[in-house]
């Protein structure tokens, strides 16, 4: 897969004209996003949880929004040294995701480098001021988080009275000399430096939001990883980085997929339906032996009779240029939590050779091994959709079975796709207390700089504020599309063209077929009987979930 991006790395703008990127665009913005930690649960689907977890308990000042949580999470699962193999994303660029995870961790970096020299001018120095006002700050965070609106005035209540307090402070110092003015600096410099980090804190807030709304609008809007372009032999770090992001976009064009029971092949999405053609092979000719032939002569034919399915005799569309790869598929349990891709001489690159595809078509159909499938794909709706129908061949004694099955997933979920808003509160009017107004608050607020503020000087060592703060845990075996995927049936388009495709592929796959099976002398006709019964069965296709076997 091409990357979206006309160079690798550094300054970047989307290209167009080379397939949509609203699924990709989607889940990059989530790097940018400002909003609770706690929202990436809404996007967990049936198969699939996020989780979130909560650091300390008395350290919850420190604790991640939704954008530095994932934008960390995604960058340290699919670059980290020694990582777990990954899913395909299938309909997106996860190389493209991770590099907006990249630049925000940039934009926050340098955002979080100004509050930590504020933070040592303004706190550091005055400590005693910064950790009273700060003590006071956790108080009020940690009450106004409640839903009691007594216990949110009670918090409104407390910082006013620490207010007043300072201020009789400073007029009444019980001290004299240097302490006397040194009290007095670390009561208002704590201040001051808030008033100075808010500022800094809102420029970067609303860079990060001009991203966030770029993205879902279709703007170019490019990401930019200068440290991942070495610039000399020496720079291990930016070389490392090049190099994982290059391993990123290998795996992504493995042609190794994993079968997961009930949730389907992994990147691809539940299999949703299934026709089988399965008759004897029969001579043609009773004083005639067939002709032997394998299992990969008709999946080389079907291979090449369905290239022209973009091809039609009327000018109406119709498909596009589908995508069309031979499978090696691995099974693993329903609640397995990693994978692990075949490897040895046989595989380069996470590539199965095509020799060794060969051999495990015409010998591995039957016990323990992997398997394989010839897949032809679709992807639609700007990658929100990604139709997949699968064809696999065995001969088991006399008997020649051709499977179809049909596999989807559906768009990224709507928590994605959200635009940002900007902060309202509903208030009851002055001299009309039965009617409310909208007032608008800052893009900032109070408790969220010093936040900021606090969290910016441990953000040089991710592990402390991890454990004080928390962060969330990518649900594992871990593909950036699957994991945040909606069933499409919901969508009437959407399942209109899962349901569509899956006719003319079958009617091509036994076409195809049977021409091969004529050639070499086998009788075709309770074949054909068998493919016209299905061919008629195919076009009352419902989706069910048919690998939920009820036995």
């Amino acid at each position: 897969m091409e990357s979206g991006y006309g160079d690798a790395f550094g300054p970047q703008v989307p290209r167009t004209g080379d397939g949509g990127h609203t699924a990709t665009f989607a889940l990059a913005s989530a790097a940018y996003r400002d909003s609770p930690v706690q929202d990436i649960k809404k996007a967990d689907n049936e198969w699939h949880k996020t989780t979130v977890k909560e650091g300390r308990s008395w350290a919850t000042i420190f604790r991640p929004n939704l954008g530095e949580a994932f934008s960390r999470a995604v960058v340290d699962r699919m670059l980290g040294s020694g990582r777990a193999p990954l899913i395909q994303s299938f309909g997106t660029e996860p190389q493209m995701v991770v590099e907006h995870c990249l630049a925000a961790n940039n934009i926050r970096r340098a955002r979080d480098n100004r509050l930590t020299a504020i933070s040592v001018v303004c706190g550091l120095l005055f400590l005693p001021g910064f950790l009273g006002w700060l003590l006071v700050f956790q108080i009020r965070q940690k009450t106004g988080r409640t839903t009691d609106r007594r216990a949110s005035a009670l918090a409104t209540a407390l910082l006013a009275g620490v207010g007043i307090l300072a201020v009789l402070f400073l007029v009444r110092m019980p001290f004299t000399g240097f302490w006397a003015w040194y009290a007095r600096a670390s009561v208002v410099m704590p201040v001051i430096g808030w008033f100075w980090a808010r500022r800094v804190c809102e420029r970067t807030a609303r860079d990060l939001r001009e991203r966030w709304d770029g993205l879902l609008s279709g703007s170019s809007v490019g990401a930019k990883v200068p440290e991942a372009v070495p610039t000399s032999p020496r720079e291990t770090a930016a070389e490392s980085l090049r190099q994982s992001l290059a391993r990123l976009s290998a795996e992504q064009q493995s042609n190794s997929v994993f079968y997961a029971g009930p949730k389907g092949v992994l990147g691809m999405g539940t299999r949703w339906g299934s026709w089988q053609l399965a008759e004897d092979l029969v001579p043609a000719d009773p004083d005639r032996e067939i002709h032997p032939f394998r299992s990969w002569d008709v999946i080389r034919a079907i291979h090449d009779q369905l290239r022209m399915l973009e091809r039609g005799p009327l000018n109406t569309g119709g498909f596009p240029r589908p995508s069309i790869r031979h499978w090696i598929v691995t099974p693993i349990g329903e609640n397995a939590t990693a994978v692990a891709r075949p490897d040895g001489t046989d595989v380069e690159d996470y590539q199965v050779k095509p020799h060794a595809i060969q051999e495990i078509c015409n010998k591995q159909q039957f016990g323990a091994g992997d398997r394989h499938y010839l897949g032809v794909q679709w992807t639609l709706w700007d990658g929100q959709l990604v139709i997949t129908m699968l064809i696999t061949v065995t001969v088991l004694y006399e008997t020649l079975r051709i499977e179809v099955t049909g596999h989807a997933l559906g768009p990224v979920n709507p928590l994605f796709t959200a635009k940002p808003e900007a902060p309202t509160k509903t208030v009851t009017k002055s001299f009309k207390p039965w009617e409310t107004r909208t007032v608008k608050l800052p893009l900032v607020s109070t408790d969220e700089v010093v936040r900021l503020a606090v969290r910016a000087p441990l953000t040089w060592y991710p592990p402390l504020l991890n454990w004080l703060g928390g962060g969330i845990a990518l649900p594992e075996p871990f593909g950036l599309r699957h994991a945040w995927a909606d069933q499409p049936w919901r969508h009437r388009f959407m399942a209109d063209d899962a349901l569509r495709a899956a006719t003319p592929v079958l009617r091509v796959v036994h076409s195809a077929a049977l021409k091969v099976l004529k050639e070499n002398g086998v009788d075709t006709e309770k074949f054909g009987a068998r493919s016209a019964s299905l061919s008629a069965a195919v076009q009352d296709v419902a989706p069910k979930k048919a690998d939920v076997y009820d036995a």
